[in-house]
């Protein structure tokens, strides 16, 4: 899931809520929208590799 922040700059979350604090993962910052969407497929791809 990728939010744009009010920076300006994008940033990747899980998909699923931590159960222990109940906010979704921070998975990395990102400058452009597709660098987000770049790294959110590889983080799709090691999650299931």
């Amino acid at each position: 899931m990728i939010r744009k922040l009010k920076s300006g700059e994008y940033r990747l979350y899980s998909r699923k809520k931590n159960p222990k604090t109940g906010k979704r993962r921070n998975l990395g910052t990102f400058r452009t929208r597709k660098a987000a969407e770049t790294h959110e497929r590889a983080v799709q791809y090691f999650k299931h590799h």
